[in-house]
């Protein structure tokens, strides 16, 4: 069985912190490095032997999608790479990875340094973005240890927007399933989900899947990044996470670490669910059964395969 810690799912988003030229040419302009490579394939980033990144911001559209505008607070879907400007070190990149990221464009905590916020918002989705980031539009003097990166590094980031999601997104069509089980906890409400677990409703024992509406779209596939809102209640009643009041959140659909979202694997996007999880897969402090509902507004490959 696997073992899943439904108090993680906060912790399920793993991000980063992430004039027009021609598509698939390499581009450049003052104080910018050139790119090579077209959307959706792994950039190639040359930067000129002396110059200097300067102390401002900098960004360019390299390639300019025909999709709505991303606006702050918008959950981006991209495939993105970066390096440090003057040692052109590769400190993160999706492409290598075979699977696009996920972050929610704003500042602060959950959010992406500002390089980020200010150079992506009102970018449409299916562009490719070149941007030039700062110190002070990075991570700041302390630098990012961890990755590499001096707190008086400059970085350099290709960024490929695949899609945008927010609060209002809706669910896609999908049929309601009737003659549900009695035993199942009530989920009501169209919108935001209300989840009630009746007095000496049997908690599981196995992770169970149990589809409320069917959706439209295609079954969901192991290795896509799903786009989902969900709301997880203990089985005690305790409310314990829900994504409504912020927005879709990107999860990996069958990745190195397990997730109850695997359980997602085969059932069509647009899908409302009902994930049963017994107590022993909640994890520590979890120490209850817990009921998830989790409506599936998409899934998304990596920007090469979405430009086909």
């Amino acid at each position: 069985m696997r073992r899943f810690a439904i108090l993680s799912l906060s912790a399920l988003l793993v991000g980063l912190l992430a004039a027009c030229g021609s598509d698939g040419a390499s581009t450049s302009s003052e104080g910018l490095p050139s790119v090579s490579g077209e959307y959706g394939t792994k950039p190639k980033i040359t930067v000129d032997k002396g110059s200097d990144p300067g102390k401002k911001l900098q960004s360019e559209i390299l390639s300019k999608g025909s999709g709505p505008k991303v606006a702050v607070g918008d959950l981006l879907v991209a495939d993105y790479l970066g390096e440090v400007y003057k040692s052109g070190k590769v400190f993160d990149n999706s492409y290598d990875r075979g699977a696009p990221s996920s972050f929610t464009l704003k500042n602060g905590q959950g959010g992406v340094i500002s390089g980020w916020v200010k150079s992506l918002k009102g970018v449409p989705v299916g562009s490719r973005v070149l941007l030039v980031a700062p110190p002070k539009e990075g991570y700041g003097t302390q630098g990012n240890p961890q990755a590499g990166i001096k707190g008086t590094d400059s970085l350099v980031f290709v960024v490929d927007v695949i899609a945008a999601y927010n609060g209002s997104s809706p669910l896609p069509s999908s049929t309601p399933v009737t003659d549900l089980p009695d035993t199942l906890p009530v989920v009501t409400g169209d919108a935001e989900p209300t989840v009630t677990i009746a007095k000496g409703t049997t908690p599981p024992t196995e992770p169970t899947t149990t589809v409320l509406a069917t959706g439209l779209g295609a079954d969901v596939v192991k290795g896509e990044l799903g786009i989902v809102q969900f709301r997880a209640v203990g089985w005690s009643g305790e409310a314990l996470r829900s994504t409504w009041p912020t927005g879709p959140e990107g999860v990996a659909i069958g990745g190195e670490q397990p997730s109850p979202f695997d359980l997602l694997i085969g059932i069509p996007v647009g899908s409302r669910v009902l994930l049963e999880l017994p107590a022993q897969d909640g994890g520590d402090p979890a120490k209850e059964s817990v009921a998830v509902v989790v409506d599936v507004l998409a899934q998304h490959g990596t920007a090469k395969e979405s430009a086909k």
